[in-house]
C-alpha cells in the first residue's frame, strides 16, 4: 500500500517525536515548522534546531526503509501573532488567545498543503496534555472544508502518547522546554 502524502504541523520536536512514531507506517511525513507564537528568536531557532535534529536522526535509523521525514520551515512573523492576539494578554493559558494561535497556525498548515498538493494535513498540538484536542479537531476539520483536504484528527495524548513523547525526547536528548511557546504562556 502507497503511503499517503501528510503535511504536519509540529509546535516542536518532543511533540513530534511520539506522533511520527506513530505516523511514520502509514503516511510519508513533511513536517511543518510554523509556530509565530514563539516570539523569542533564540528560543525559536533551538526549537527549530531541535526539530531539524530529531528528523535527521529518525531518517538515518530508517535509512532504507520505508518513511523518510521531509522539514519545511513556515514563515516567522512574530509580529503577526502579536496583532492577532492583542487584547487577550490577560487570557490565562488555554483561553481565547490559545484558539486564536491554534486557528492561525492551523490556517497556515492547511493553506500551505492545499497550496502544495499535500491531500492531508495534522498536527502534534494534541500530543500535548495542556492542548485541548476538541478546540484543536473542530478547528482543523473546518479548515480541511474550506480548503477541501483532509484533516488528520488524531487525538495523540491517548495511548500513554505523551509519556511515549516525554521518553523519546530523552532518548534522543531533546530540549524539552517548559512552556508552550508565546511570551505570555511563559509567565504563567
Amino acid at each position: 500500500m502507497e503511503q499517503k502524502n501528510l503535511l504536519l504541523h509540529s509546535c516542536c520536536g518532543p511533540c513530534s517525536t511520539a506522533v511520527i512514531e506513530r505516523l511514520l507506517p502509514d503516511y510519508s511525513i513533511t513536517v511543518f515548522f510554523y509556530n509565530p507564537c514563539i516570539t523569542d528568536r533564540e528560543e525559536y531557532e533551538k526549537r527549530k534546531a531541535e526539530q531539524i535534529r530529531f528528523i535527521d536522526a529518525v531518517n538515518r535509523r530508517a535509512a532504507g526503509e520505508r518513511g523518510h521525514i521531509t522539514f519545511v520551515e513556515g514563515d516567522y512573523d512574530p509580529e503577526r501573532y502579536l496583532e492577532r492576539v492583542r487584547g487577550l494578554e490577560q487570557e490565562p493559558e488555554g483561553g481565547a488567545r490559545c484558539t486564536v494561535c491554534f486557528q492561525m497556525r492551523l490556517a497556515g498548515t492547511a493553506a500551505f498543503a492545499a497550496e502544495h498538493g499535500y491531500p492531508i494535513f495534522g498536527t502534534t498540538l494534541t500530543v500535548s496534555p495542556h492542548k485541548d484536542y476538541r478546540r484543536i479537531s473542530e478547528i482543523g476539520r473546518a479548515l480541511a472544508t474550506e480548503f477541501g483536504i483532509e484533516y488528520l484528527d488524531r487525538d495523540f495524548k491517548k495511548k500513554a502518547g505523551f509519556q511515549r513523547s516525554v521518553q523519546l525526547s530523552r532518548e534522543y536528548g531533546l530540549y524539552r522546554q517548559n512552556y508552550c511557546g508565546c511570551l505570555f504562556s511563559k509567565n504563567d
